[in-house]
């Protein structure tokens, strides 16, 4: 869906979108048929994932971009054990198969001109193509936007120009970067790290790591634009992302967190 919505930096934010259902129960017995546990099912929570937790994100600093994402959203069931929260299986809906790419026509009908930023939200489920990532980073370009990229893509080479924020697995399989990039790798406890420098950020008791480098993205892109200074924007961003880690399943920023 798309939804041009003025706001007072004009974020653009692009990328595959799920929703994070959670289903909670208690877990008594196994079940006769075979040797799995039996939930007995106490009650369900939804919640926006991907590119719409970023912009879930944005929007408690005020900020409701004009976003693009698949139209047929995928689904990740998840079933949790009230006692431990314990996951007990997760079961995802409407993967790559079914997500129709992003194309080029509708790549044109974006207010690319009017961006003071965009952001590709790309967790590799066939919405952002090579070519689509290419044809955004042209207009960034063109339009001399900064391009913020958190992708599970090996091979970056599509996202030439951006400043892309990756966790330390993902940098530890990329395989090609593009020729002109600026890199911010999340190091989970340990902060971030941007141009050889560590950002640490406070330690904390972690519940729930879902949904953390949504909010890091989101706060960097914020504080970056507020600020203009990248080194304000990751601290910022880990001080966000410290809240939503102790917080259980997909869980976006809220004003009362920012006050």
């Amino acid at each position: 869906m798309d939804t041009p919505q003025p706001t007072s930096f004009n974020i653009i934010a692009i990328g595959d979108a799920c929703l994070d259902r959670y289903h909670y129960g208690f877990c008594d017995r196994l079940s006769p048929e075979a040797p799995v546990p039996v939930l007995r099912h106490n009650h369900t929570t939804e919640c926006e994932g991907m590119v719409l937790n970023v912009v879930n994100n944005l929007l408690a600093f005020g900020e409701a971009p004009y976003r693009i994402h698949n139209s047929e959203i995928i689904r990740k069931e998840r079933f949790v054990d009230l006692r431990t929260k314990q996951h007990l299986l997760r079961a995802d809906f409407g993967e790559s198969e079914s997500v129709e790419p992003l194309s080029a026509s509708r790549i044109k009908t974006v207010p690319f001109s009017k961006a003071t930023a965009v952001i590709i939200s790309d967790y590799n489920k066939g919405f952002i193509t090579p070519k689509a990532a290419s044809l955004i980073a042209k207009e960034c370009k063109f339009y001399n936007i900064p391009l913020f990229v958190d992708s599970k893509k090996r091979d970056l080479r599509c996202f030439d120009g951006a400043i892309l924020k990756i966790n330390k697995r993902e940098f530890e399989l990329v395989t090609h970067y593009p020729i002109t990039y600026d890199l911010i790798v999340t190091l989970g406890a340990a902060g971030a790290e941007w141009r050889n420098k560590i950002y640490p950020t406070t330690e904390c008791e972690v519940f729930d790591v879902s949904g953390a480098g949504d909010t890091f993205l989101a706060a960097c892109v914020y504080e970056y634009l507020r600020a203009a200074d990248m080194e304000k924007a990751i601290l910022f961003a880990n001080k966000c992302s410290r809240i939503v880690v102790q917080k259980f399943g997909t869980y976006s920023l809220q004003k009362k967190d920012i006050q």
